[in-house]
């Protein structure tokens, strides 16, 4: 039976995610001191907004135990703020305060700047193929988990 891991197709998309994110993460890490699930929490916050902790996991495929540590950092650094559901106290709203949203802004612009820097690496050709085989693939293969529920 011949398998070469460094060739399967889920091996090579994980490897070269990670790499892009570790490249993106220790610009962000060394500025604001922010690791990959507050990063991930800040930047479904601001993008969204007002999200529960459940909702941040479905759209960052984190777990529950990353999320609420993520959370519970970011609402320390005071860029993040909680509000129990009028309806339902067990649940928590969960959304950027001022502060937060400025450091979303900042963020935005770093991150802009790594997708430039990351073109000119690859050559705009390479990049052209690239997303469209990543939007092949999420065409092809949807996620199962909603962005947002419909709870509000």
């Amino acid at each position: 039976m011949d398998f070469k891991l460094e060739t399967f197709l889920p091996y090579r998309l994980n490897q070269a995610a990670e790499r892009v994110s570790q490249r993106f993460a220790a610009q962000y890490r060394s500025r604001y001191r922010m690791t990959r699930p507050e990063w991930r929490a800040l930047a479904a916050l601001g993008s969204y907004g007002r999200m529960t902790a459940t909702e941040i996991g479905a759209n960052s495929s984190m777990h529950k135990t990353k999320v609420s540590r993520a959370v519970r950092a970011l609402e320390e650094k005071r860029w993040l703020k909680r509000s129990e559901d009028a309806d339902d106290r067990r649940f928590e709203h969960l959304e950027l305060t001022p502060a937060g949203r400025r450091i979303f802004t900042e963020m935005i612009e770093l991150a802009h700047a790594y997708e430039r820097e990351m073109a000119q690496l690859l050559g705009a050709g390479a990049l052209e193929q690239l997303e469209a085989g990543l939007a092949a693939i999420e065409a092809k293969l949807p996620g199962t988990m909603p962005l947002r529920s419909s709870r509000e």
